[in-house]
C-alpha cells in the first residue's frame, strides 16, 4: 500500500501565526513602518523559497488494547495519549509534510558567520507555520473526501515527541509514508532532514448526528 502524494501543496500564507511565532502580540507590540516592511519583505522572500509537499495514508485500526494500538499493516504503536485520541476511531490518517531544502539552506546560511539573523528568524517562522499549514491542508482534504462516507477526522492530531508518544515513533511514520520520496531523511536521533518537515497521526471515525 502506497501513501498518496501531494505536490505541490498550496496554502494561504498564515501571516497572523507567523507574527505570533515571532513574538508579536496584537495591540501590544509596536513596530515602526520600516520594521514592518522589512519583516513583510522577509516573509515574501521565505514564501518564494518554500516548496510544500506532503504524503498521507489511511490505515485501519485493528485493535486498541490500553496503550497499544495495532494497525492493518501489522504496525503497533504504544502510547496512552495516542490510544485515547484514537479510542473512537476505526481508522487513522498518517501524514507528513516538508517545506523543502531551499528554505532550510537559506536559514542555515543566515544563521552562520554572523549573517542576517533577523532574516533567519523570520524565515524559520515562515517555514514552521507553512509546514504546519500543509498538515492542516491534508486534514481538510481528507475531511472533505470522507464526508461522503459520513466520516470525519479528530480535531487533534499527534506528532512524535508529544506527551508519551515518543520521538522514536517518528521513524515508524517516516517508514509507513516512505518520506524519502519527498527528499526527506531521518537521523539516528529521529529528527527529520530538512528540518522543516513534520509528521502526525489523526483518527478517523463516524460522524455522530
Amino acid at each position: 500500500m502506497l501513501a498518496e502524494k501531494f505536490e505541490p501543496i498550496i496554502v494561504e500564507l498564515p501571516v497572523r501565526q507567523i507574527y505570533s511565532r515571532l513574538g508579536y502580540v496584537n495591540n501590544k507590540t509596536w513596530l515602526s513602518d520600516k520594521q514592518q516592511k522589512q519583516i513583510n519583505d522577509y516573509i515574501a522572500q521565505a514564501e518564494a523559497l518554500i516548496e510544500l509537499k506532503g504524503l498521507a495514508m489511511v490505515l485501519d485500526i485493528k485493535q486498541i488494547n490500553q496503550s497499544k494500538i495495532s494497525f492493518s499493516n501489522e504496525l503497533m504503536v504504544k502510547s496512552n495519549s495516542l490510544a485515547k485520541l484514537l479510542l473512537n476511531s476505526s481508522q487513522a490518517l498518517f501524514m507528513g509534510a516538508t517545506s523543502g531544502q531551499a528554505i532550510t539552506q537559506a536559514i542555515s546560511k543566515n544563521s552562520e558567520n554572523h549573517g542576517d539573523m533577523t532574516q533567519a528568524v523570520v524565515f524559520d517562522a515562515v517555514a514552521s507555520e507553512m509546514t504546519d499549514a500543509a498538515l492542516d491542508w491534508l486534514v481538510n482534504y481528507y475531511n472533505n473526501t470522507m464526508r461522503r462516507q459520513n466520516k470525519t477526522l479528530t480535531k487533534r492530531r499527534f506528532s512524535a515527541g508529544y506527551g508519551d508518544f515518543g520521538i522514536e515513533n517518528q521513524k515508524l511514520i517516516f517508514d509507513v509514508l516512505n518520506m524519502k520520496q519527498l527528499g526527506v531523511e531521518i537521523t539516528d536521533s529521529f529528527l527529520l532532514v530538512p528540518e522543516k518537515s513534520v509528521t502526525a497521526i489523526a483518527g478517523i471515525g463516524q460522524i455522530i448526528a
